[in-house]
Protein backbone atom coordinates (compact mmCIF):
# COMPACT_ATOMS: atom_id res chain seq x y z
CA UNK A 1 0.00 0.00 0.00
CA UNK A 2 1.43 3.16 -1.22
CA UNK A 3 2.14 5.80 1.35
CA UNK A 4 -0.74 7.94 0.52
CA UNK A 5 -3.28 5.47 1.23
CA UNK A 6 -2.07 4.55 4.31
CA UNK A 7 -2.72 8.05 5.31
CA UNK A 8 -5.70 8.52 4.04
CA UNK A 9 -6.99 5.17 5.70
CA UNK A 10 -5.60 6.50 8.58
CA UNK A 11 -7.50 9.18 8.49
CA UNK A 12 -10.67 7.74 7.81
CA UNK A 13 -9.67 5.16 11.09
CA UNK A 14 -9.54 8.25 13.36
CA UNK A 15 -12.56 10.09 11.95
CA UNK A 16 -14.58 6.59 12.18
CA UNK A 17 -13.51 6.07 16.46
CA UNK A 18 -13.85 10.24 16.87
CA UNK A 19 -17.37 9.51 15.34
CA UNK A 20 -18.42 6.25 17.60
CA UNK A 21 -16.92 8.06 20.69
CA UNK A 22 -19.29 11.19 19.93
CA UNK A 23 -22.32 9.19 18.93
CA UNK A 24 -21.48 7.32 22.79
CA UNK A 25 -21.52 10.55 24.50
CA UNK A 26 -24.89 12.25 22.78
CA UNK A 27 -26.65 8.61 24.23
CA UNK A 28 -25.04 8.41 27.48
CA UNK A 29 -27.43 10.89 29.85
CA UNK A 30 -25.68 13.93 31.29
CA UNK A 31 -25.66 14.20 34.94
CA UNK A 32 -27.11 17.77 34.60
CA UNK A 33 -30.22 16.71 32.73
CA UNK A 34 -30.39 13.44 33.64
CA UNK A 35 -31.22 13.87 37.43
CA UNK A 36 -34.30 12.40 38.98
CA UNK A 37 -36.75 14.26 40.23
CA UNK A 38 -36.57 12.47 43.73
CA UNK A 39 -33.18 13.67 44.08
CA UNK A 40 -34.73 17.37 44.09
CA UNK A 41 -33.92 18.84 47.89
CA UNK A 42 -37.46 20.24 49.20
CA UNK A 43 -37.55 22.03 52.33
CA UNK A 44 -40.31 21.86 54.75
CA UNK A 45 -40.76 24.68 57.15
CA UNK A 46 -42.52 23.88 60.84
CA UNK A 47 -43.35 26.12 63.40
CA UNK A 48 -43.92 24.49 66.41
CA UNK A 49 -44.47 25.13 70.16
CA UNK A 50 -41.11 25.53 72.12
CA UNK A 51 -42.33 22.45 74.30
CA UNK A 52 -41.43 20.13 70.94
CA UNK A 53 -37.90 21.20 70.53
CA UNK A 54 -35.80 18.80 71.99
CA UNK A 55 -38.47 15.64 70.67
CA UNK A 56 -38.80 17.38 67.15
CA UNK A 57 -34.97 18.05 66.85
CA UNK A 58 -34.58 14.29 67.80
CA UNK A 59 -36.83 12.82 64.93
CA UNK A 60 -35.05 15.19 62.57
CA UNK A 61 -32.38 12.14 61.71
CA UNK A 62 -34.77 9.41 61.80
CA UNK A 63 -37.35 11.62 58.98
CA UNK A 64 -34.40 12.47 56.83
CA UNK A 65 -32.85 8.51 56.83
CA UNK A 66 -36.48 7.85 55.40
CA UNK A 67 -36.94 10.73 53.53
CA UNK A 68 -33.25 11.94 52.32
CA UNK A 69 -34.47 14.48 50.33
CA UNK A 70 -36.29 16.50 52.44
CA UNK A 71 -35.22 19.31 54.47
CA UNK A 72 -36.79 19.84 57.44
CA UNK A 73 -36.29 23.84 59.06
CA UNK A 74 -38.21 24.63 62.48
CA UNK A 75 -38.94 27.75 63.92
CA UNK A 76 -39.72 27.06 67.55
CA UNK A 77 -41.88 29.61 69.98
CA UNK A 78 -44.80 30.09 71.85
CA UNK A 79 -48.16 29.14 70.05
CA UNK A 80 -49.84 32.71 70.10
CA UNK A 81 -46.64 34.21 68.84
CA UNK A 82 -46.59 31.47 65.88
CA UNK A 83 -49.78 32.09 65.25
CA UNK A 84 -49.45 35.79 64.80
CA UNK A 85 -46.76 34.69 62.53
CA UNK A 86 -48.95 32.64 60.38
CA UNK A 87 -51.28 35.34 60.18
CA UNK A 88 -49.40 37.78 58.63
CA UNK A 89 -48.30 35.96 56.07
CA UNK A 90 -44.95 33.55 57.35
CA UNK A 91 -43.48 31.00 54.99
CA UNK A 92 -45.10 27.60 56.92
CA UNK A 93 -45.72 24.30 55.61
CA UNK A 94 -47.13 22.70 58.81
CA UNK A 95 -48.22 24.20 62.49
CA UNK A 96 -47.86 21.80 65.44
CA UNK A 97 -49.82 24.07 68.51
CA UNK A 98 -49.62 23.30 72.36
CA UNK A 99 -53.06 24.23 72.16
CA UNK A 100 -56.31 24.03 70.41
CA UNK A 101 -57.08 27.95 70.52
CA UNK A 102 -54.48 28.96 68.18
CA UNK A 103 -54.82 26.36 65.46
CA UNK A 104 -58.95 26.84 65.56
CA UNK A 105 -58.56 30.49 65.08
CA UNK A 106 -56.37 29.82 62.04
CA UNK A 107 -59.25 26.89 60.52
CA UNK A 108 -62.23 29.75 60.94
CA UNK A 109 -59.99 32.24 58.77
CA UNK A 110 -59.45 29.30 56.71
CA UNK A 111 -55.88 28.92 56.51
CA UNK A 112 -55.43 25.07 57.35
CA UNK A 113 -55.74 22.38 54.50
CA UNK A 114 -58.69 20.52 54.87
CA UNK A 115 -58.85 17.52 57.00
CA UNK A 116 -55.68 17.78 58.40
CA UNK A 117 -56.16 19.10 61.50
CA UNK A 118 -55.65 16.62 63.90
CA UNK A 119 -54.61 16.25 67.62
CA UNK A 120 -51.08 14.98 67.46
CA UNK A 121 -50.09 14.56 71.20
CA UNK A 122 -51.15 14.95 74.45
CA UNK A 123 -49.38 16.38 77.84
CA UNK A 124 -49.42 17.17 81.82
CA UNK A 125 -48.46 20.14 83.57
CA UNK A 126 -45.95 20.25 86.57
CA UNK A 127 -44.84 21.99 89.29
CA UNK A 128 -41.10 22.31 89.40
CA UNK A 129 -38.02 23.89 91.90
CA UNK A 130 -34.38 24.06 90.87
CA UNK A 131 -32.83 20.63 91.69
CA UNK A 132 -31.15 21.45 95.12
CA UNK A 133 -34.04 22.99 96.41
CA UNK A 134 -36.26 21.84 99.64
CA UNK A 135 -38.93 24.66 100.02
CA UNK A 136 -41.93 23.27 98.62
CA UNK A 137 -43.76 19.98 98.75
CA UNK A 138 -46.72 20.44 97.02
CA UNK A 139 -48.22 23.55 95.26
CA UNK A 140 -49.85 24.92 98.44
CA UNK A 141 -46.80 25.56 99.52
CA UNK A 142 -46.66 28.65 96.99
CA UNK A 143 -48.39 30.75 99.29
CA UNK A 144 -44.87 30.93 101.58
CA UNK A 145 -43.28 33.71 102.55
CA UNK A 146 -40.51 31.71 101.65
CA UNK A 147 -41.71 31.81 98.31
CA UNK A 148 -40.70 34.89 96.76
CA UNK A 149 -41.00 34.37 92.53
CA UNK A 150 -43.03 31.73 90.71
CA UNK A 151 -42.39 31.18 86.90
CA UNK A 152 -44.97 30.45 84.13
CA UNK A 153 -46.04 31.54 80.66
CA UNK A 154 -47.25 34.48 79.44
CA UNK A 155 -51.30 33.29 79.63
CA UNK A 156 -52.32 35.48 76.93
CA UNK A 157 -50.22 34.13 74.32
CA UNK A 158 -48.39 31.01 76.16
CA UNK A 159 -50.81 27.80 76.41
CA UNK A 160 -48.60 26.77 79.61
CA UNK A 161 -49.12 30.08 80.97
CA UNK A 162 -52.81 29.75 80.36
CA UNK A 163 -52.85 25.84 82.00
CA UNK A 164 -50.46 27.14 85.22
CA UNK A 165 -53.50 29.95 85.60
CA UNK A 166 -56.53 27.26 85.40
CA UNK A 167 -54.36 25.28 87.78
CA UNK A 168 -53.81 27.91 89.85
CA UNK A 169 -56.99 29.49 90.15
CA UNK A 170 -58.86 25.65 90.40
CA UNK A 171 -56.71 25.43 93.49
CA UNK A 172 -57.49 28.65 94.89
CA UNK A 173 -54.31 30.10 95.11
CA UNK A 174 -53.77 32.21 92.27
CA UNK A 175 -54.83 35.33 93.51
CA UNK A 176 -52.69 34.74 97.00
CA UNK A 177 -49.57 34.49 94.94
CA UNK A 178 -49.87 36.83 91.72
CA UNK A 179 -47.48 39.42 93.06
CA UNK A 180 -44.86 36.46 92.49
CA UNK A 181 -45.67 35.84 88.96
CA UNK A 182 -42.55 36.05 86.82
CA UNK A 183 -43.99 35.78 83.36
CA UNK A 184 -41.32 34.03 80.86
CA UNK A 185 -41.96 34.60 76.67
CA UNK A 186 -42.70 30.56 76.15
CA UNK A 187 -42.41 27.61 78.49
CA UNK A 188 -38.80 27.40 77.88
CA UNK A 189 -38.05 30.79 79.08
CA UNK A 190 -40.06 29.18 82.64
CA UNK A 191 -38.20 26.13 83.15
CA UNK A 192 -34.26 28.38 82.25
CA UNK A 193 -35.85 30.63 85.07
CA UNK A 194 -35.98 27.66 87.18
CA UNK A 195 -33.07 25.74 86.16
CA UNK A 196 -30.85 29.13 86.76
CA UNK A 197 -32.34 29.23 90.18
CA UNK A 198 -33.52 33.13 88.98
CA UNK A 199 -37.35 31.71 90.66
CA UNK A 200 -38.48 29.89 93.40
CA UNK A 201 -40.32 27.51 91.50
CA UNK A 202 -42.36 27.23 88.06
CA UNK A 203 -44.80 25.44 86.17
CA UNK A 204 -43.95 23.78 83.03
CA UNK A 205 -44.73 20.68 81.19
CA UNK A 206 -43.27 17.69 81.94
CA UNK A 207 -41.86 17.24 78.33
CA UNK A 208 -39.91 20.14 79.15
CA UNK A 209 -39.22 18.99 83.09
CA UNK A 210 -37.76 15.71 81.66
CA UNK A 211 -35.44 17.19 79.70
CA UNK A 212 -33.32 18.79 81.92
CA UNK A 213 -31.50 17.64 85.11
CA UNK A 214 -31.31 21.00 87.06
CA UNK A 215 -34.79 20.65 88.18
CA UNK A 216 -36.84 18.63 90.69
CA UNK A 217 -40.72 17.45 89.48
CA UNK A 218 -42.81 18.12 92.52
CA UNK A 219 -45.74 17.40 91.45
CA UNK A 220 -47.98 16.91 88.72
CA UNK A 221 -51.46 18.80 88.21
CA UNK A 222 -54.48 17.28 88.74
CA UNK A 223 -56.59 16.86 85.56
CA UNK A 224 -59.36 18.49 86.29
CA UNK A 225 -57.89 21.76 87.37
CA UNK A 226 -57.27 22.98 83.88
CA UNK A 227 -58.30 21.97 80.26
CA UNK A 228 -56.57 18.83 78.36
CA UNK A 229 -53.35 19.71 77.12
CA UNK A 230 -53.23 18.60 73.47
CA UNK A 231 -51.24 19.36 70.73
CA UNK A 232 -53.12 20.01 67.39
CA UNK A 233 -50.98 19.50 64.11
CA UNK A 234 -52.43 21.17 60.87
CA UNK A 235 -51.07 21.47 56.92
CA UNK A 236 -50.98 25.60 56.05
CA UNK A 237 -52.90 26.09 52.55
CA UNK A 238 -50.03 28.38 51.83
CA UNK A 239 -47.65 25.56 51.49
CA UNK A 240 -46.06 25.12 48.16
CA UNK A 241 -45.41 21.35 49.23
CA UNK A 242 -48.72 20.25 50.35
CA UNK A 243 -48.19 16.36 49.72
CA UNK A 244 -44.94 16.59 51.08
CA UNK A 245 -46.54 18.46 54.27
CA UNK A 246 -48.96 15.67 54.52
CA UNK A 247 -46.71 12.95 54.69
CA UNK A 248 -44.64 14.80 57.31
CA UNK A 249 -47.87 14.81 59.57
CA UNK A 250 -48.28 11.16 59.01
CA UNK A 251 -45.15 10.28 59.48
CA UNK A 252 -44.96 11.76 63.21
CA UNK A 253 -48.01 9.97 63.71
CA UNK A 254 -47.20 6.19 62.17
CA UNK A 255 -43.40 5.89 62.75
CA UNK A 256 -42.32 3.63 65.22
CA UNK A 257 -38.95 5.31 65.99
CA UNK A 258 -40.81 9.07 65.98
CA UNK A 259 -43.49 7.54 68.54
CA UNK A 260 -40.73 6.44 70.73
CA UNK A 261 -38.78 9.89 70.96
CA UNK A 262 -41.94 11.41 71.86
CA UNK A 263 -42.88 8.99 74.55
CA UNK A 264 -39.38 9.11 75.83
CA UNK A 265 -39.61 13.03 76.14
CA UNK A 266 -43.09 12.49 78.73
CA UNK A 267 -45.49 13.11 75.41
CA UNK A 268 -48.52 10.75 74.89
CA UNK A 269 -49.66 10.08 71.58
CA UNK A 270 -52.92 11.58 71.02
CA UNK A 271 -55.74 8.63 71.42
CA UNK A 272 -53.60 5.97 72.75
Amino acid sequence: MSPKRILAFSCWLLFACLLVIGCNQANTPNSATSASPTAQISTLTISAAASLKDALEAIKPIYNQAKPNINLAYNFGSSGALQQQIEQGAKVDVFISAATKQIDALDKKGLLVDGTKKNLLQNQLVLIVPQNSTKISDFQDLTSPQIKKVALGEPKSVPAGQYAQQVLTALKIADKIKSKFVYAKDVRQALNYVESGNVDAGLVYLSDAKSTAKVKIITTAPENSHSPIVYPIAVLKSSKNIDVSKDFEQFLSSNNAAKSVFKKQGFVLAGS
